[in-house]
């Protein structure tokens, strides 16, 4: 024994231990020893690094490529070398010269670890992919994706073995990859064995398996190696359906599409859709078929771009709004209409494709994200699983601007959540010259503050109206109303050059001073664009975006106030619309509290950015779930001081709010109210008051 308390063996095996190639994965970093001769690709596995193999260690698929790195790593303390990887052996020099690899590549199933090693997985590595057409994002997701392609070769029949053909493929699938207790797809029994004798026993098994817990199901079976699978990310949101086409192998992106919501010919906004179920006895079928004929048209879109079969496709994960959730389930979501808006379901669900008459492969899997609640739905749920909140030290706010807005604000130690009705003014409707965004809608406004004259861009057109060019390139498309991000912009310009007050009401005494301040019965408007059609913005339009950004700004404070802070660190716009909205427009009009604007940034629809990361990895799904039952969901309805924030949130940016952070880069007018007994288009005379 030795002075240590360690005895000489328990000393000699540590030493050995140390001295086995220490082997390093990246851009992971997960590290470990292994003995030589170890395949990389088992290393890889043992680490949980994920590193693609459908042919089973055969060198037949080449997913499994990676690429070592030379040099001394003296952060790691590694010295990674060409030398300590074994030579290429037969099968990889076949694999080369019927396929080819590219220079510098290994296949890991092949390639032996013989001292320290750098290895780095490309996160590119795909074999006889597509090529991709539009990344959804920049962000390397880890893949760990619930479908997993198993190569096996499988015993003939044998008149003194008597087991089945299926008895026989679980068996090889238990003994090559280590599945047990497989369960198979019903359709897939009938075709079994005439699949087994085409492929001359050699089969690809497609295995799903979501959950640890719950058994793996062959979803799909083909003859021979199959080197492909794909899944959909899809947002199905009250206006648009977006979709990305995924490798469920590589990772890549295939393809990316959106379409228009079919179900706005039965209402525009979410709570009128209710109303169309609640009058019509047909109403809930006519809108859950609009939808899913959506989605299937969509899919084959994805598929023509991507030129991928629709039948490869083996899995697909769906977030939406509540109402939009259940509607695509077939679900009647008259009570999400009024209180207590309860859920049919909130938790996270699974289905088979064709059960609710997606077209995809036979075999192919469903999952919903979970709701977080009654009106924050799975897109919440799903943008919240793309920005994180709850890992965050800072204080985030996370924001999905729509008919409906969702908020999520919290960090690691908690998140509440809640949603607040905006109504549709900020996507143009109740809007007098509003519109979708579209070529010819104003996007972009700017008001001198000295003349009150005007100048904006219009979708489609690079020239802003007072560039020279301006009309002509602007012939093809017009100039025909204004949409989300103008409104919020010319309202918050309006502001700052003095023609609105904080209260929102037009100052018709600027009428002396500019001809764009024009009288509109007993109040006025503001002229920003004088030809065909004449677009205004009137004192009706203020008072929608007054309303619209009052109901948003009230949802945010009250879940501040739940949290007990008095500012917010970081602001994350979700959606389509918060990624043309101005972060410094939006804090002038007050539709956000005030923040860094460094700090405030738009991050594209995050919803589907979170369906695409619980597509790619399984893992994503459980961290949701758990993390959706942590979040507190707070009823705006139910809170005695909501009415007071509103009622403050109507001012501009706010009436007891100060924005000390917005002050440093926007000059903020001195505040002026312009009385107006009615509030509105009524009101008579004015009388201003000026205060500090």
């Amino acid at each position: 024994m030795r002075i240590d308390g360690t005895s000489e063996n328990e000393t000699n095996m540590t030493e050995a231990a140390q001295k086995e190639p220490l082997v390093l994965f990246m851009p992971s970093g997960k590290r470990g020893r292994f003995p030589v001769g170890t395949p990389v690709l088992d290393a890889a596995r043992k680490l949980g690094v994920y590193v693609e193999s459908v042919c089973g260690g055969r060198a037949t698929c080449g997913r499994c490529q990676v690429e070592v790195q030379e040099g001394n790593f003296a952060k790691h303390k590694i010295v990674s070398s060409l030398e300590h990887i074994s030579e290429k052996g037969p099968k990889e020099e076949r694999y080369e010269k019927i396929r080819g690899l590219p220079d510098g590549r290994r296949l890991s199933c092949s390639a032996l670890i013989l001292g320290d090693l750098v290895v780095d997985v490309p996160q590119d590595t795909v074999i006889n992919a597509q090529v991709v057409r539009k990344a959804a994002t920049d962000r390397i997701i880890e893949r760990n994706a619930a479908v997993q392609l198993c190569y096996v070769e499988v015993d003939e029949p044998d008149m003194h073995k008597p087991l089945g053909d299926l008895d026989r493929l679980k068996a090889m699938l238990e003994k090559d990859w280590g599945w047990k207790d497989l369960l198979i797809a019903p359709h897939l029994i009938p075709q079994l064995q005439s699949i087994l004798r085409k492929g001359n026993w050699g089969v690809t098994a497609a295995i799903h398996r979501d959950m640890d817990s719950s058994r793996p199901f062959i979803v799909g079976l083909w003859p021979g190696l199959k080197n492909e699978a794909y899944g959909i990310a899809c947002d199905i949101g009250s206006t648009t359906i977006a979709m990305h086409l995924v490798s469920l192998l590589s990772g890549r992106i295939a393809a990316s599409s959106g379409t228009s919501n079919p179900q706005i010919r039965f209402g525009e906004d979410l709570m009128s859709r209710v109303s169309y179920v609640m009058m019509n006895p047909d109403g809930r079928e006519a809108m859950t078929k609009a939808v899913r004929e959506a989605v299937n048209s969509l899919i084959g879109k994805v598929c023509d771009e991507g030129k991928v079969d629709r039948h490869d496709i083996l899995d697909a994960v769906f977030v939406a709004n509540p109402i939009m959730h259940h509607l695509f389930l077939g679900i009647d979501p008259t009570e999400l209409g009024q209180a207590p808006f309860a859920l049919a379901v909130s938790g996270a669900l699974q289905y088979w494709a064709h059960d609710i008459e997606i077209d995809v492969n036979r075999g192919g899997r469903v999952y919903m994200l979970p709701c977080i609640a009654g009106h924050v739905g799975a897109d919440a749920a799903g943008a919240t699983l793309a920005e994180a909140p709850y890992k965050q030290d800072k204080m985030m706010l996370l924001v999905d601007v729509g008919t409906n807005a969702e908020i999520v604000l919290g960090n690691k130690d908690r998140v509440v959540a809640a949603s607040s009705p905006t109504g549709p003014a900020f996507e143009g409707a109740e809007i007098s010259s509003g519109q979708r965004a579209a070529p010819g809608a104003i996007e972009r406004v700017r008001i001198d503050p000295v003349t009150l004259e005007p100048r904006f861009r219009v979708i489609g057109v690079d020239k802003w109206s007072d560039e020279e060019g301006f009309a002509e390139a602007a012939a093809s498309v017009g100039v025909t109303g204004i949409c989300g991000s103008a409104i919020i912009e010319v309202v918050a310009e309006m502001y700052l050059s003095g023609i609105i007050s904080e209260d929102g009401v037009v100052d018709g005494s600027m009428a002396e001073r500019s001809p764009r301040i024009i009288p509109n019965g007993r109040t006025f408007s503001y002229l920003l664009h004088d030809g065909e059609p004449r677009i205004t913005v009137t004192q009706n339009d203020i008072r929608a975006i007054q309303l619209a950004k009052a109901a948003l700004y009230a949802g945010i404070k009250l879940l501040m106030e739940k949290l007990g802070i008095d500012h917010v660190d970081t602001i994350r716009f979700a959606g389509a619309f918060g990624t043309f909205i101005d972060p410094k427009y939006a804090m002038v009009l007050g539709l956000i509290p005030d923040c860094d604007l460094a700090e405030v940034k738009a991050v594209g629809n995050a919803a589907g950015t979170g369906a695409l990361m619980a597509l790619l990895n399984r893992d994503h799904r459980r961290e949701i779930e758990q993390q959706v039952n942590r979040i507190e969901k707070i009823e705006t309805a139910l809170e005695g001081n909501f009415q007071q924030l509103f009622v403050n949130a109507m001012a501009l940016p706010n009436k007891v709010d100060a924005f000390p952070s917005l002050s440093t880069v926007v000059t903020l007018p001195e505040r002026k109210v312009l009385a107006d007994s009615e509030g509105g288009e009524g009101g008579g005379r004015r009388r201003r008051r000026n205060r500090e």
